[in-house]
């Protein structure tokens, strides 16, 4: 009889498909759930390293016009309306509200580089809003895929185990298959949170970097414009 118990066992298809197929419905729906998550979580990785990698460059060809010598308002000008990167959009925040603070005699009107700096700091707000779109997603993720795809493993164990008691037999060859399939939740579930805790630390910290740049150039933009604003 255990003969022939080996002899099954070692005749099953262990592998990930096979496994998958018979498992009970629960822990498919498990597998599907951390595959899927999987699959969102690197699809948001890509997009963000793409973002960033477009924040950065955007953000260097500006400084280059920043700092060229080319007065701000000319510089304002070819911007246009409708800005197309984060720094420019900070910039035209901080030049708009710069030209409304200008009556029609030329004087300025009181409080203006305060009302500058709050408008520069909701466009920065803005700006890290877009940069951390999607960062919570990797972070669920990391903190639960885990615990589901151990409870596809709890309850694929369980089911695994109701059928041991009803087929009376305890060999291994045949309480391996069971476990095996329940310990796929688990794999999978390491699978879907590692990468996102790894690229969730990087990314975040890419992010305030980026925005701390953005802070940065807030500061002397509103303290060349305090200069004039003195003068």
């Amino acid at each position: 009889m255990e003969t022939e118990v080996l002899g099954a066992a070692q005749q099953m298809d262990f592998s990930l498909l096979a496994l998958f197929a018979r498992a009970s419905l629960t822990v498919k729906l498990v597998v599907i759930v951390l595959i899927g998550a999987s699959f969102w979580s690197w699809a948001i990785m890509i997009r963000k390293f793409l973002a960033f990698r477009s924040a950065r460059s955007e953000a260097e060809q500006f400084d280059r016009a920043f700092w060229s010598g080319e007065p701000l308002d000319e510089l304002f000008d070819q911007i246009g309306p409708q800005p197309r990167g984060p720094s420019q959009r900070i910039f035209a925040a901080g030049m708009m509200e710069w030209r409304r603070s200008h009556r029609q005699d030329g004087d300025l009107i009181a409080g203006a580089q305060s009302r500058i700096e709050r408008s520069m700091d909701v466009a920065i707000t803005k700006e890290s809003e877009r940069l951390n779109t999607g960062l919570s997603f990797l972070a669920t993720v990391g903190s639960t895929a885990p615990f589901v795809g151990l409870f596809g493993t709890v309850w694929g164990i369980k089911v695994a185990f109701e059928e041991i008691a009803i087929s009376q037999n305890t060999s291994l060859a045949v309480v391996a298959p069971g476990i095996s399939e329940a310990l796929v939740a688990t794999a999978l579930g390491l699978l879907a949170a590692i990468p996102a805790v790894i690229f969730y630390n990087k990314l975040s910290a890419d992010a305030d970097r980026i925005v701390g740049g953005y802070e940065a150039f807030s500061d002397e933009f509103t303290t060349i414009l305090s200069r004039q604003l003195d003068a």
